[in-house]
Formats: C-alpha cells, sequence, structure tokens
C-alpha cells in the first residue's frame, strides 16, 4: 500500500524497487557500453518476407528493473499466425518472476510497430499474479501494476457521466552514454545561461534534433496520440506532448511514448534520462498534467468548477506529491518556475504555482487546468487515478491509501 505520508519506493510504476547489485571490483567500471554494429548486415535481414506471420512485441512495467534514469519497461515477442483484429485474438503470456513464478502479462492496447514496420505492433500489457484457481486466466495484479486500479477508477467515473481528459508534457534530457553527461555539453561543465535555448534553432542549441524528428514520427506512426514537440530551456531537454485523450487512453500512450524513445536511443547509443533534477545546478524537469472534466468544459460555470476541484486537490496535496516521482523534492523547491513542495498554490497564468489556469481558460470561463507538480518520472497512472478521484469521485471519502 501506498500512503500519503512517504513516496512510493514500493509500488510506483515508474521507479520502485531497486533490485539487488553487485559491486564491481576496485578500480572497474560497472557501466555496460552500446555496441556499435553494421546495420546494413541486419538491414539485409529485415528485408526478408515474414509470410502471413505477424511479429508482436509485449511492452510492460516491473519495477525491479528501474535504474534511476530510464523508465522500467521491459518486452518480449510472439510470434502471431496472422494480424489479430482485437485485443481478444492476442494471447495472455507470462514472463518469469520473483521466486521460480511466472508474471502474467494482459493485453491492452495495440500499436503499430514503427520499428519492424509492415502489420507487426507492440502490444502494451500490464501484469498479474498467477492465478489461484482453476479456470483463471489470472490472478491479482502484481505489486508494481498501478494500471488495474486506475482503470477501475476511470470506469467508476464514467458510469457516473463523466468523461475526464489528460495531457501529459513530458521533459527528458538524452545524455551521452559514456560520460552521462548531456549530449553537447562541455565535459564536466554546464552552457552559457545567457543563451536562449528554449524552441531555439541551431547546431549548437537543438542538439540530436534526428533523435526527437524520428520519436515524433515513429509515434504517430504506432497511433500514439503524441501533439508535439519542442527544445527546452537547455541543450539536450527536449519535451513531447500526448494528448488530450480520454480517461485511461493517455496514460496508455504516454508509457508507449516513452518506450518508443528509450528504444530510439538505444538504436542511436544514446541515454535518455527522466530524473526530476539530473543536474544539480539546472532547472529540474517535470511531466505537466493538464486536466479537464465535463463541468470545467462547461460554460458558463467551468471557472468556478475549476476552483472548486483546485481546492479539493489542496485538501489532498500531501497524498499527490507522495505519488508524483521519486525524487520530487529535488525539483519542488519554489525555484525555476515551480512552487514549492511543502505548499498548494493556485493562479491564473502563474508558472510558480501547484496549479496554472490558462488566461484564456479566465476569459471563456472553462477548459482545462495545469498540475504543474509531477515530475518526469511519475507514473501516469497513478496521476491520473488521483486526479479523478480527488476531483470527481465521493469527496466525503477520505483517500488515505493507494493499492
Amino acid at each position: 500500500r501506498l500512503s500519503a505520508c512517504r513516496s512510493v519506493k514500493d509500488g510506483m510504476g515508474s521507479g520502485a524497487t531497486k533490485s539487488s547489485k553487485i559491486a564491481p571490483a576496485q578500480g572497474q567500471s560497472s557501466i555496460v557500453m552500446n555496441v556499435e554494429l553494421d546495420r546494413s548486415i541486419t538491414q539485409k535481414y529485415m528485408n526478408l518476407s515474414q509470410g502471413s506471420k505477424v511479429q508482436a512485441e509485449y511492452v510492460w512495467i516491473d519495477s525491479d528493473y528501474w535504474d534511476g534514469k530510464s523508465f522500467d519497461l521491459c518486452s518480449k515477442s510472439l510470434t502471431l499466425n496472422d494480424a489479430p483484429m482485437s485485443l481478444d485474438e492476442i494471447p495472455i503470456w507470462a514472463y518469469s518472476g520473483d521466486d521460480e513464478a511466472d508474471v502474467v502479462i494482459v493485453p491492452r492496447r495495440i500499436y503499430k510497430d514503427p520499428f519492424r514496420g509492415g502489420d507487426n505492433i507492440i502490444v502494451l500489457a500490464d501484469t498479474f499474479l498467477e492465478p489461484d484457481g482453476a479456470g483463471k486466466e489470472h490472478g491479482a495484479p502484481t505489486k508494481f501494476n498501478a494500471r488495474a486500479a486506475c482503470a477501475e477508477v476511470m470506469q467508476q467515473a464514467e458510469d457516473m457521466g463523466e468523461d475526464p481528459w489528460f495531457g501529459f508534457e513530458q521533459e527528458y534530457y538524452l545524455l551521452n552514454a559514456y560520460t552521462e553527461w548531456p549530449l553537447g555539453w562541455p565535459a564536466g561543465k554546464y552552457p552559457d545561461k545567457d543563451i536562449a535555448y528554449y524552441c531555439a534553432v541551431g547546431s549548437t542549441k537543438a542538439i540530436a534534433r534526428d533523435i526527437i524528428e524520428a520519436h515524433y514520427r515513429a509515434c504517430l506512426h504506432a497511433g500514439v496520440m503524441i501533439g508535439g514537440i519542442n527544445s527546452e530551456v537547455a541543450p539536450s531537454q527536449w519535451e513531447f506532448q500526448v494528448g488530450p485523450a480520454s480517461c485511461i487512453q493517455g496514460a496508455d500512450d504516454l508509457w508507449m511514448a516513452r518506450y518508443i524513445l528509450q528504444r530510439l536511443c538505444e538504436e542511436y547509443g544514446v541515454l535518455v534520462t527522466f530524473d526530476p533534477k539530473p543536474l544539480p545546478k539546472q532547472a529540474g524537469i517535470g511531466c505537466h498534467t493538464n486536466y479537464s472534466n465535463m463541468a470545467t468544459r462547461s460554460a458558463p460555470g467551468g471557472m468556478d468548477s475549476i476552483k472548486k476541484q483546485c481546492e479539493r486537490l489542496r485538501e489532498k496535496h500531501a497524498l499527490h506529491i507522495a505519488n508524483y516521482g521519486i525524487g520530487n523534492e529535488r525539483r519542488l523547491t519554489g525555484k525555476d518556475n515551480t512552487a514549492s513542495i511543502n505548499d498548494f498554490s493556485w493562479g491564473i497564468g502563474d508558472r510558480s504555482a501547484s496549479i496554472r489556469i490558462g488566461c484564456k481558460i479566465e476569459h471563456r470561463d472553462c477548459g482545462y487546468y495545469e498540475d504543474r507538480r509531477p515530475a518526469a518520472n511519475m507514473d501516469p497512472y497513478l496521476v491520473s487515478r488521483l486526479l479523478v478521484e480527488t476531483t470527481l469521485l465521493d469527496t466525503r471519502k477520505e483517500t488515505k491509501t493507494l493499492n
């Protein structure tokens, strides 16, 4: 169980229990380096026919794989006899978990595979324990399956006639695989702060744009609801947006976009980090979450609904913060356009507030608001679930823990 008074180190999809590590011998590096291969040889085989067969790449979250930088995403492939027309045609599968028990992976969403092309697919799945009785396909959700509870909350919202929308602004840094320092930066040093990098153009400002463009196109091909991209306030710091999307689809698509980005970085031989404060002297990175529901999108009265929901969020600030990303206290300092992690605030057009309401939203009397508290490594299943629970579901019921 996750409590309101501590972080989510034993249950959060974007970083939970760390695997035990064996210390390297003295003077020996523990970093496994990327090996560059001749891609032209690979292409010779990728051009071969696969007949009517389809390769399905299952992708899931397993918090035991978290390394503190990239996400704990795993994948493996299964051959299907032909292209599936629905999720029902994709088998439930499994992988080896702890204590010699299997972990069951259940397909939840299908994407086109931008890496293999053709009819090949990527299958986003979530994880369950083995079935505890005859005739069951799986048991209870694993400790790191935040999707199951999120789906339940979204269904409750739909049952009451609601339609919550989410838009995510995912920030990240690209790092040199050998130095683990941002790409293009002078070794061990910081770039000139007097130079403007946000949305900048130029070879010394927009570093590694090829990766960002490849990611953008790959997401569009896959069917991810990617909304756009932009460079951020430092070279090698970038952002992409997902949404707006209804209910759980936004969180699903954000996880898939993260997976595609990590696969691309694998191909280019670079690292990507979502650590909330990867560089001590730079502003941290977040995943601002834009949120709306039927009450906030309705005029007249949308602004009144937004204000009321902000006050509900104020009451549950500690619970949200505890589940908005590991290491977020290093980012939410009250500086660099952030609110202090200890305080809750909302404001019109205020980027230093916990919740920012756009000036146009106030003028239109309806729309969305931006939760600026989530860290870059947050789990969108937890964040979207909490927003719906706090603002839409029974506000009289005290929510103290997340399962």
